[in-house]
């Protein structure tokens, strides 16, 4: 028999569930579930208010996805830990933990892999292995805040992966981290990246929850967009900012723009000002994030003047912009490097 993903049901899910093994006591669901959500308990086992008999049902019946430290590197400038975590299935991803003044924010990964292409991202060399189950994006949320001992207050799915592209599962994990049954995380801590996927945005601002919402966007025109951003060509810049509009003016939100400042591809005083073009007007922040280098791709980052420069340019056009403060840089914590260093060395 094929065991069911318990960790990824949600509550009425469970109740369901646990009905169809004989259990008449509707209670029991809850307390299950809370032992998986917000007890974060690793095993069946754990659950010592739970009758024996209906824990040996659980274990015949369900997997229950645990994950397992490989590596934790710390950074000695500011504390931030990176995780290495092997899936059940022996494959390996990464999640962040970056501690600030206001909390402790984790970034996690939503697939084995990528498959958009982006050339300046390492989780992309090795193309797309898989989709992480909801299960497993929890997970890593539950590990390291069990790791750390502390609260996790705010959750970015920007690790591996491209999230529109596990869409399904995204949405399940999305309403699992927000429910008050769980973690009870505030969907304003919460912020879903994504390099723009037009369908999926518009799919996205139908669901009965409320994210944040940041684009990838690197570049100021489809032109110099499509050079570092294959997926780009399915998806023209118009009618993504189109589907963006969509999205925060039924979730009341402001938008955010990722833009990784690459030497001589997209940090000209030129491009500062059609970005500003592009963006006049509307009520949002620009993240501006000095490349992470990658051996395999000759992307340089943007030296600090011209960082500046670019900035001071959109200050002017009274654009909202910040300078993405580097978290982890003495540990290689951009996303897909650890894995890569790890399969290498495999």
């Amino acid at each position: 028999m094929i065991q069911k993903d318990i960790k990824s049901m949600e509550l009425p899910e469970l109740k369901a569930e646990l009905e169809q093994l004989g259990e008449t006591l509707p209670f029991r669901a809850a307390q299950i579930y809370e032992w998986l959500h917000k007890k974060l308990c690793g095993s069946f086992d754990e659950m010592t208010n739970i009758p024996i008999s209906l824990r040996e049902r659980c274990k015949e019946r369900f997997s229950l996805c645990t994950l397992q430290e490989v590596e934790c590197l710390t950074s000695a400038l500011d504390g931030t830990c990176k995780y290495l975590f092997r899936l059940p299935d022996g494959n390996v991803i990464e999640s962040v933990l970056m501690r600030y003044h206001h909390g402790n924010s984790v970034c996690i990964s939503s697939q084995v892999g990528c498959r958009m292409g982006c050339r300046f991202c390492a989780s992309t060399l090795g193309g797309l292995v898989r989709n992480l189950a909801a299960s497993e994006m929890l997970e890593q949320v539950y590990q390291i805040q069990k790791l750390s001992g502390e609260r996790v207050s705010n959750v970015v799915v920007m690790g591996m992966g491209e999230p529109f592209d596990n869409y399904d599962n995204l949405v399940r994990f999305l309403r699992m981290l927000c429910d008050g049954s769980g973690l009870n995380i505030s969907g304003r801590n919460v912020t879903v990246s994504t390099c723009g996927i037009t369908p999926r945005i518009r799919q996205f601002a139908q669901e009965d929850f409320t994210v944040n919402l940041a684009l990838s966007l690197h570049a100021p025109n489809d032109v110099d967009r499509q050079k570092i951003m294959p997926i780009a060509k399915l998806y023209p810049l118009a009618q993504v900012m189109e589907a963006l509009g969509e999205y925060y003016g039924r979730k009341g939100r402001r938008p955010t723009f990722e833009y990784s400042l690459i030497a001589g591809e997209n940090d000209s005083l030129a491009q500062a000002g059609e970005l500003a073009r592009l963006l006049k007007g509307k009520n949002c922040l620009v993240n501006l994030i000095p490349v992470n280098e990658v051996k395999e791709r000759d992307y340089k980052r943007s030296c600090t003047k011209n960082i500046q420069n670019f900035k001071n340019i959109l200050e002017k056009n009274r654009i909202n912009v910040t300078i993405r403060r580097e978290m982890g840089s003495d540990i290689n914590a951009a996303c897909g490097q650890l894995r890569k260093s790890y399969m290498e060395g495999r």
